[in-house]
């Protein structure tokens, strides 16, 4: 492949938007499913049969679909990978009508990140993020669901592999509708606890915590993690918030907790980049910039700004996968 080829390559737009195309289309669902031919696919999938030809024509081309006879389509293994269940959030983030494609479109204002270091999304959509955020109950129940995903990865370590023991009430702060605070009381029996989220939150969080079997033992707490938090907790988490913030904010954030701990602590769950985690997502750092005006950052980042908070003891501890844990305390 030449310099040429590679350049063209990169620039390519259409590819993933053919394959946004696809899955907002369904077509892997309706190939698996027994209509393969074209004229069919059309029908089922309300498309013009000619302009559907010329994106399975695309789509054959990269390796997305095959074509085995003229007009018939099948799954190659990349199209397949999308049909597992632990694929349902990745064919939700890829529908070109919904959130997670607006949220994406913030790319094209990447330039503006780069010279400002803030969040592009409002100069792309004209309302910053987090406004849309709570003025969108599609994008909020969207990103919602993509937060508890991160929690599902997190959880089961952060739960069996941390020290509980000493820790009777946890507050999992800014922790949605409740994941990870799920996971932590699911395997700590002796703990109670809460998750402080914006009011919004308020009924999905309500419903987990319930349908976990948890209404007992947890709550719901209705806040913001910019604002005095609440008291009386030996444990505080603050677990995949700190990347969607800039230092400043970052700072803002720790800076509660560090207000209200007391004698107790603050558990920072991260996942940090590194070659796991750029194989699976090396953009990921330029999404939390365009995106939300975030930053990834390393294991030193998060113990200065640990003590830039008023903490005076931050205890690392890393998992495979780059999961990190800052254990702080006064």
């Amino acid at each position: 492949m030449t310099a040429q080829d590679e350049l063209a390559k990169m620039i390519d737009l259409a590819t993933p938007f053919a394959v946004r195309a696809a899955v907002t289309l369904h077509l892997p669902e309706l190939i698996d499913g027994g209509t393969a031919r074209l004229d069919a696919l059309a029908g089922a999938a309300g498309a013009d049969p000619d302009s559907l030809r010329r994106l399975l024509n695309h789509l054959t081309s990269i390796g997305f679909l095959a074509e085995p006879q003229p007009g018939t389509y099948a799954l190659t293994d990349v199209s397949r990978v999308l049909l597992g269940d632990d694929h349902g959030a990745a064919r939700r983030w890829l529908d070109i009508e919904g959130p997670g494609t607006k949220m994406d479109l913030a790319y094209a204002g990447m330039a503006h990140s780069v010279r400002t270091g803030e969040s592009a999304y409002a100069t792309v959509h004209g309302v910053p993020f987090w406004d849309d955020y709570g003025a969108d109950e599609e994008l909020r129940l969207f990103f919602g669901r993509v937060m508890a995903v991160h929690a599902w990865q997190t959880g089961p370590v952060v739960a069996t592999e941390c020290d509980w023991s000493s820790t009777r009430r946890v507050l999992d702060v800014g922790g949605g509708t409740g994941a990870l605070l799920i996971e932590v009381l699911g395997a700590n029996p002796h703990l109670t606890g809460a998750v402080l989220d914006l009011p919004p939150v308020e009924p999905e969080a309500t419903t987990a915590l319930k349908e976990a079997g948890l209404e007992d033992r947890a709550a719901f707490v209705p806040g913001s993690f910019f604002d005095p938090l609440p008291t009386g907790y030996d444990t505080y988490v603050i677990s995949r918030v700190l990347t969607d913030w800039s230092d400043e904010d970052a700072l803002r954030i720790m800076t509660r907790a560090a207000e209200v701990v007391g004698t107790g602590r603050l558990l920072v769950v991260e996942v940090l980049a590194g070659r796991e985690h750029a194989k699976n997502n090396s953009s990921f750092d330029l999404q939390s910039l365009t995106l939300l005006g975030g930053r990834e950052r390393t294991e030193e980042d998060f113990t200065a700004l640990a003590r830039r908070a008023g903490f005076s003891t931050a205890t690392t501890r890393r998992w495979d996968g780059g999961l990190l844990v800052v254990e702080c305390g006064l």
